[in-house]
C-alpha cells in the first residue's frame, strides 16, 4: 500500500513504469483535453502496463467533470456525485499506488460496496465515464438526434438501473432543460466537425479503460450490479 514515492505494485511488487499525463496544449478545448488525457490511459493499459496509477487515472477524470457541466441542471446530479467521487480517488493516491491497491485493500477489509469505501467511488467514477460514453454514441448517431433524446437513452443504460425512482423522476424533469445540441457544441467550444471528431476519440480511448476496471472488479468475483 506503498508510502509516497515508492514505485511498487501493492500487489505485484514488480516496478512501476512511469505513467504521468503530458501536458494538452493550452489553448486545447475542454474536449480535446478529455480525449487526449485518455488516449494516453488507453496506451498506458494497451502496452502491457496493467498497474494503473491511482494519481494518473484521477487526473484524467477529473477533466470530465467540465464536461458533465456543460449539460447544464439535468445532469448537475452526475455531476456533484462525479466530482466528489473523483476528488477522493486523488486523495487515495496519496496512500494508495494503483486502482487494484484500494479494491484489494476494501477486499481485505470487507468494505467494497461500503458506502465511502474507495471501491465504491471508482465504481461510481466508471458509471459517470461510462455515461458521457454513451451519451456521445447517442449524439453521434443520427445527426439529427435531439441532445434530450440523446441522454435520456444514455442514462437509462448506464446510470438508472442505480438509481432509486425518486432520482430517475427527477432526471427525467430535468431533461427538458437540456441545452440544445448547437447549444451543446457552443459551450464546449467546437464546431459541428470537431466536435464529431473529439466525441469519437473519447469513445475510443475510454473504451478500453472502462473494460480495465470492469475486469478489476471481475477478477475479484465481484459482480457489477451495484
Amino acid at each position: 500500500m506503498g508510502e509516497k514515492g515508492d514505485l511498487l505494485s501493492y500487489k505485484t511488487k514488480q516496478p512501476f513504469k512511469e505513467q504521468s499525463l503530458k501536458v494538452v496544449d493550452a489553448d486545447a478545448t475542454p474536449l480535446t483535453a478529455v480525449a487526449e488525457a485518455f488516449e494516453q490511459l488507453s496506451r498506458f493499459i494497451q502496452s502491457g502496463d496493467r498497474n494503473l496509477r491511482l494519481s494518473t487515472f484521477g487526473n484524467a477524470c477529473s477533466l470530465v467533470s467540465v464536461l458533465f457541466g456543460c449539460l447544464g441542471f439535468a445532469f448537475k446530479f452526475a455531476e456533484l456525485e462525479y466530482v466528489a467521487k473523483v476528488n477522493d480517488l486523488i486523495q487515495a493516491s496519496n496512500e494508495y499506488e494503483t486502482l487494484q491497491s484500494i479494491i484489494d485493500n476494501d477486499v481485505k477489509h470487507n468494505t467494497v460496496r461500503h458506502k465511502g469505501s474507495h471501491s465504491r467511488n471508482l465504481r461510481r467514477v466508471r458509471l459517470g465515464l461510462g455515461l458521457i460514453q454513451a451519451l456521445f454514441e447517442n449524439f453521434l448517431a443520427t445527426k439529427g438526434c435531439s441532445l434530450k433524446d440523446a441522454a435520456t437513452t444514455a442514462y437509462g443504460q448506464v446510470c438508472a438501473p442505480f438509481h432509486n425512482w425518486a432520482i430517475r423522476q427527477a432526471v427525467g424533469a430535468g431533461m427538458y432543460a437540456l441545452p440544445t445540441r448547437d447549444q451543446l457544441i457552443s459551450r464546449l467550444n467546437e464546431t459541428d466537425y470537431s466536435v464529431q471528431k473529439e466525441m469519437r476519440r473519447y469513445i475510443d480511448a475510454s473504451t478500453p479503460i472502462i473494460q480495465y476496471i470492469d475486469d478489476l472488479y471481475i477478477s475479484r468475483n465481484i459482480s457489477l450490479d451495484w
